[in-house]
């Protein structure tokens, strides 16, 4: 499985996160995760934009655009209560897959 199939299961979990410390705009939570996961993860585009939506249409997400001051307007994106209730059940489930992937990776414990 590469990490593109990897990332198409955690963007949720991974946009709800970096917006759990407050409003930022569609580059900045591309930047956050980028540089929380070192530069393994690389959002584009293409994927950040449309879970943006999603999540806004769920109820995840309020946005609101603001101007600039140095360019165009910027879509600024918060965390509603159904967010943060998203975000702790998409983390629990998050940790069980991890959690049951390792013991299976790690082999038989009396090998």
């Amino acid at each position: 499985m590469g990490r593109s199939q990897l990332l198409k299961g955690t963007t949720t979990l991974l946009v709800l996160a970096v917006l759990r410390e407050g409003e930022l705009y569609g580059y900045e939570i591309a930047a956050r995760i980028r540089e929380r996961s070192a530069a393994f993860i690389d959002p584009g585009e293409g994927w950040l934009y449309p879970a943006l939506h999603r999540l806004e249409a769920a109820g995840a997400l309020e946005a609101s655009w603001r101007e600039s001051g140095i360019g165009p307007r910027r879509r600024y994106y918060r965390l509603t209560r159904t967010g943060t209730r998203m975000l702790e059940a998409e983390a629990s489930e998050w940790e069980s897959f991890a959690r049951s992937v390792r013991l299976v990776a790690g082999g038989p414990a009396d090998a």
